[in-house]
């Protein structure tokens, strides 16, 4: 199990919450299992708010099975009474078994039908009242059914890999040309990938890592600039990286900052 918050805007604020690495035998098609849990008292509300990472997710929930695709903005869901979601984060190379136009499902989540899936981790995570084996119950479920219905990626598949690991994890990736020219492809190339394979544009992955990392940064430390942030991740000036906290999380850096350190769990 991992502690990572990174993308989850108010951590205070979440309830039971696990993120499990992908096994080996499926790292190409899952980067991790996530899972939530929730009891919240009756008449209350928890508001979760999340900057997603530029990917798509399967999901299941005790009703249903859905598909997340990848975000644009910062999303929210309330969050009220008992549930659980079992997630998966997807790699690029997984997305076209799920859909031929990932960009088509912007910004939405669905249901799809995967009633073995479902059923395999409903009884995971109705099975044992140990959070812990249940979660990883419930991670080698969603693991088994990967192995049995999702086909190994192909070279393709495993270069949009290669760019979405590039541009999450190489600060000093800030332009198409720096994905196209680390990746040995031209940049349409690196465009097309990007298109069939996560649904955002390079550009638009590239920003939502130094969104995730500077909104990390000002979370974690109150008292630092905003300018120096802004300088830190690659923004040309302070109204850069304000501009992109306004379109994508719709406030301020600033604003964030101040809402983080009062942000209460419940609403």
């Amino acid at each position: 199990m991992t502690g990572d918050s990174r993308g989850i805007l108010y951590p205070a604020s979440l309830p039971r919450f696990s993120r499990l690495p992908s096994p080996e035998g499926i790292a190409a098609l899952v980067r991790w299992f996530w899972i939530a849990e929730w009891d919240i008292a009756p008449g209350r509300t928890s508001r979760q708010h999340v900057i997603s990472f530029p990917a798509s997710n399967l999901t299941v929930e005790p009703a249903f099975v859905g598909f997340a695709g990848p975000t644009s903005r910062r999303s929210t869901r309330d969050l009220t009474g008992g549930g659980w979601t079992v997630g998966a984060l997807l790699r690029p190379a997984a997305v076209p078994h799920f859909t031929d136009a990932p960009a088509a499902h912007r910004d939405a989540y669905g249901p799809v039908q995967f009633p073995r899936l479902h059923a395999a981790v409903v009884h995971a995570m109705t099975g044992s009242e140990d959070a812990t084996g249940r979660h990883l119950q419930a991670a080698e479920a969603f693991t088994s059914w990967f192995v049995e219905n999702v086909p190994t990626p192909g070279e393709e598949g495993l270069r949009a890999n290669m760019m979405a690991d590039l541009i999450d994890t190489d600060s000093s990736t800030v332009r198409l040309d720096d994905v196209a020219g680390r990746l040995g492809v031209s940049a349409r190339t690196a465009q097309r990938l990007a298109a069939r394979y996560v649904g955002l544009s390079p550009a638009a992955m590239i920003r939502r890592r130094r969104i995730q990392e500077a909104s990390e940064r000002l979370r974690n430390d109150p008292d630092s600039d905003i300018a120096t942030v802004a300088a830190d991740f690659g923004y040309s000036d302070q109204a850069h990286l304000a501009n992109d906290f306004r379109t994508v999380l719709g406030l301020t850096p600033g604003a964030y900052r101040n809402a983080s350190s009062e942000h209460s769990p419940l609403e």
